[in-house]
């Protein structure tokens, strides 16, 4: 009996065909891909549990909101002009350039001496964050078709669930250190992405060898311009609208100027046609329109309701930052899980469009589901109304980004995928600041109702001679309203009290939160009725890579391009 040889046998093998990739080449750079979802992830999550501890270290409280506004305007702005780039020059060098400069700002903000040089540091930062969500996901569609691409979401929301919850812990550990080698605790929360993202540049480089074919082509710039003009003077007033007041000079003049700034970027796009950083073209095609106006309501529902939920915890359960991490859990199992579920039955039907209707539905009954929480609901049952939260927006997020993608040209990959994560992120921002609104506007009118409604209670307390009330319990019975308004700035003091003077205020926190859930779940409702015009967008069998490959081979004569391994 003849013995096989094995290299007879791997001469056999087929060799992937132009533009394609074998499983393992997929492997390893979807390693460096997630290296550096897990540095813009963490980051995020990092920074939202240490701010607190930096502010008061720098002394700037008041400026705080200043920090957000800063790295969310620059990584917003950036996120189409990556997209866009990304499709004309490829996108290794591009993605390299963003980790690099995601670097620098981590380390400059390491060194930030007050809260406003924190606030340039951190756009610098933003910068480069803007091409990180934006060109993993349009990486794998270059590298891995539609119907395949669902196969790996796993390894991704494994990453972005893992970043969820080390994120609170690590900022936790780093904040609450007085110093780790000589520097102060929290500048390491900046520092720790130093090492992360050169791992991830080794691996990129090592690893990521994106077949592209460049296209000669004008740049936007006058389209990025206007939607700097449109967006700065947006997100500021977004984030600082609230403290400020709405109906104010200063933020009447931001929504004029961002209508001004709107206008000009049509313009400017209409213009600029195929060219265009979002081409209008794109809104010509209904799986792509439905998926823009999905994207955005799921995106105030999606962020405005993981706000509420931490603020939940701490507020009214009294759970540390890094609890409150551990206890989101059941959001982040959910999410992970019906990533996955959904992505394996795309994998074999090639269908997306029940997902999101399904996962919209989900995402309201949720929503509505938290509205019945209070000070009193145990924590599990809320664990379990989280659950189908995120089980209802895992079934949205990458289906829909699936169809974005397949809705366009292969040669249009980047841009598709970077206008559905902008348009989210711009949802999620206004939904964040109507949330908040919303949240403090009627929280101090809740708080006084509970008292009302606990005055017996606290009564007995009052006439109890074995009460020694603090500072605070004083002046809480003497009616001092300086309490009530300081209360919504520092909500720490409310663990300072007796607990019959405290659940008063947990109570009208809670009622204040569960009544924001109503317009979460009004805004799943709207996702879902808009989802039922999706059509059935049939998924490309082939990677963008490859299916531009195999156009320019049928056109070569009549439109040569300059192929390169980027």
């Amino acid at each position: 009996m003849s013995t096989p040889d094995p290299a007879a046998a791997v001469a056999r093998e087929p060799a992937p065909a132009p533009g394609e990739y074998s499983h393992q080449q997929i492997l390893r750079i979807i390693g460096g891909l997630m290296l550096a979802m897990f540095l813009g992830a963490l980051d995020q999550t990092i920074v939202s549990t240490s701010i607190r501890t930096i502010a008061d270290d720098l002394h700037g409280l008041s400026a705080q909101a200043w920090v957000t506004t800063a790295y969310l305007t620059t990584s917003t702005i950036t996120t189409p002009i990556y997209g866009k780039l990304g499709d004309l020059w490829g996108r290794k060098r591009l993605f390299m350039f963003a980790i690099t400069i995601f670097m620098i700002g981590s380390a400059l903000c390491s060194f930030a001496t007050s809260m406003y040089g924190l606030a340039a540091f951190r756009a610098v930062q933003g910068l480069g964050a803007g091409g990180l969500f934006t060109l993993v996901l349009a990486i794998i569609g270059d590298i891995v078709s539609p119907r395949e691409r669902a196969k790996y979401t796993g390894y991704f929301m494994a990453t972005f669930g893992s970043s969820s919850v080390l994120g609170p812990v690590i900022g936790g550990l780093l904040a609450g250190s007085d110093s780790i080698l000589g520097i102060t605790g929290w500048r390491w929360v900046f520092l720790v992405n130093v090492p992360i993202g050169l791992v991830a540049l080794v691996v990129i480089f090592r690893t990521l060898h994106v077949h592209h074919v460049r296209r000669p082509s004008p740049i936007d710039w006058m389209g990025a311009l206007a939607l700097c003009v449109c967006l700065v003077p947006l997100l500021t007033v977004l984030e600082q609208g609230r403290e400020w007041g709405w109906g104010t000079g200063r933020s009447i003049a931001c929504f004029a100027i961002a209508a001004i700034g709107l206008l000009a970027f049509i313009g400017a796009e209409a213009k600029m046609k195929q060219a265009a950083l979002i081409p209008l073209r794109l809104f010509t095609i209904r799986p792509a329109v439905v998926t823009v106006i999905a994207s955005v309501i799921v995106g105030m529902g999606m962020f405005g309701g993981m706000m509420l939920l931490p603020l939940y915890m701490q507020i009214v359960h009294g759970a540390t930052p890094t609890e409150s991490g551990f206890l989101m859990l059941p959001m982040v199992a959910g999410l992970m899980t019906a990533s996955i579920t959904s992505g394996r039955i795309i994998s074999r039907t090639g269908r997306t469009r029940m997902f999101p209707i399904f996962g919209s539905g989900l995402m309201a009954l949720g929503m509505f589901a938290l509205t019945t929480i209070s000070a009193d609901t145990h924590l599990w049952v809320v664990g379990i109304m989280m659950a189908c939260v995120g089980y209802g927006v895992g079934n949205c997020m990458q289906p829909l980004m699936l169809t974005m993608q397949s809705s366009v040209p292969p040669s249009a990959i980047g841009m598709a995928t970077s206008s559905a994560t902008f348009f989210r992120q711009i949802g999620g921002t206004i939904g964040v600041a109507i949330f908040l609104s919303l949240l403090f506007g009627g929280v101090g009118a809740n708080i006084q109702q509970a008292f009302a409604d606990a005055k017996p209670q606290i009564q007995r307390l009052a006439d109890d001679p074995s009460f020694r009330p603090t500072a605070i319990d004083k002046q809480v019975l003497a009616g001092d309203n300086s309490v009530f308004e300081h209360v919504q700035d520092d909500s720490s003091i409310i663990e300072k009290m007796n607990p019959v003077l405290s659940h008063p205020f947990k109570a009208g926190f809670a009622d204040s939160i569960s009544s924001v859930f109503w317009v979460s779940g009004g805004l799943g409702v709207v996702a879902f009725v808009v989802l039922l015009f999706m059509p059935e967008v049939e998924l490309r069998q082939q990677s963008a890579s490859a299916a531009v490959a195999a156009q320019r081979a049928e056109r070569e004569a009549a439109a040569p391009g300059t192929a390169s391994d980027d």
